[in-house]
């Protein structure tokens, strides 16, 4: 299949082609603080990555800098193969930069929006384009409404189609889904797949689990930091993490009580049950043992979720700050 944006490069296999960004050392501060700090981060072609972590970590910053709009005190990289630090001009007019707050005219329509951004980009048959991509993201039944009007999820769309419009090579969305309802999130993480298969590299912020699951490769940052980064699989081999799950009747006492006890690193409520977890084995089996055989627990070793895995990334994190 060939791939028609920027480019003009056969699609892959999600992830396996040549890096679209590769940054090294990315650093920046705002009046003192460093709020990314020395990260080194590789996104490949057709890839969809999750950049994972809380409000507040960085995550904004380093996807301004990357398109652009911000220049790093230290390190460097390229994005599309163009240096971010003297060739911002060439990235921001090849990237799609979805910002987490709406950023579209709400007093115009859904149509006089996609036409403004259309002739933004000088692109050469305006009318198709938009026609195409109403279409495409099922907004052309609401061309005539106006964007103040729409929900949350429609918005999204509506920002996503502005994003599509000159059909970048790059989508950098920053945290698309926050606020919408759970149809809406996954019909637009659909479209980020469908988008995906035809060669469309994807980097995608977050702070939802289930989202982050979704992506071929995931970065995890917090403070700043780049904590750890891969497949969920290899996140899971690398974690080192030993996970239980208890349930039934006490299972809430048991979870507090263990909480801090050496070799127990992490409890985390997961529906009915809890997840008891550590790196270090033999301690945690001694943390546990006394309550193995205690009435109405039942007791099994599960593998580790990404919560798990976030959770111990993010306590090891704050111990170092």
């Amino acid at each position: 299949m060939t791939n028609e944006r920027n480019g003009g490069a056969p699609a892959r296999g999600a992830g396996d082609g040549e890096p679209v960004i590769s940054v090294h050392g990315l650093t920046k501060k705002f009046n003192g603080k460093t709020v990314v700090d020395n990260i080194d981060l590789t996104v490949r072609k057709g890839a969809i990555h999750g950049f994972l972590g809380p409000n507040g970590s960085g995550k904004t910053t380093t996807i301004r800098m990357l398109c652009g709009l911000l220049t790093p005190d230290a390190g460097e990289g390229t994005c599309l193969g163009f240096n971010i630090r003297t060739e911002a001009q060439k990235i921001k007019r090849r990237v799609g930069y979805m910002t987490q707050k709406f950023s579209l005219y709400g007093d115009l329509t859904v149509r006089e929006n996609l036409d403004f951004v259309a002739s933004l980009y000088e692109l050469p048959d305006a009318r198709a384009a938009v026609d195409a991509t109403l279409k495409q993201l099922g907004l052309d039944t609401r061309g005539g409404q106006l964007a103040a009007t729409l929900s949350g999820g429609w918005k999204q769309r509506l920002a996503l189609g502005a994003c599509m419009l000159p059909k970048p090579a790059l989508l950098l969305l920053d945290e698309p889904t926050a606020g919408v309802d759970p149809q809406a999130r996954r019909d637009f993480w659909a479209e980020i797949h469908r988008l995906s298969s035809e060669g469309v590299t994807i980097l995608v912020s977050t702070h939802y689990m289930d989202e982050a699951e979704r992506c071929h490769e995931i970065a995890f940052i917090a403070y700043g930091r780049l904590l750890a980064g891969g497949s969920v699989e290899q996140l899971i081999d690398q974690s080192g993490l030993v996970t239980w799950e208890v349930s039934g009747d006490g299972a809430l006492e048991v979870g507090a009580e263990l909480e801090g006890k050496p070799g127990v690193d992490i409890v985390a409520p997961f529906g009915l049950s809890y997840h008891i977890g550590g790196r270090d084995r033999a301690k945690l089996e001694t943390a546990i043992a006394p309550y193995r055989n205690r009435p109405g627990l039942a007791w099994k070793q599960s593998v580790p979720t990404l919560e798990d895995i976030f959770i111990n990334l993010m306590r090891s994190a704050e111990d170092n700050q």
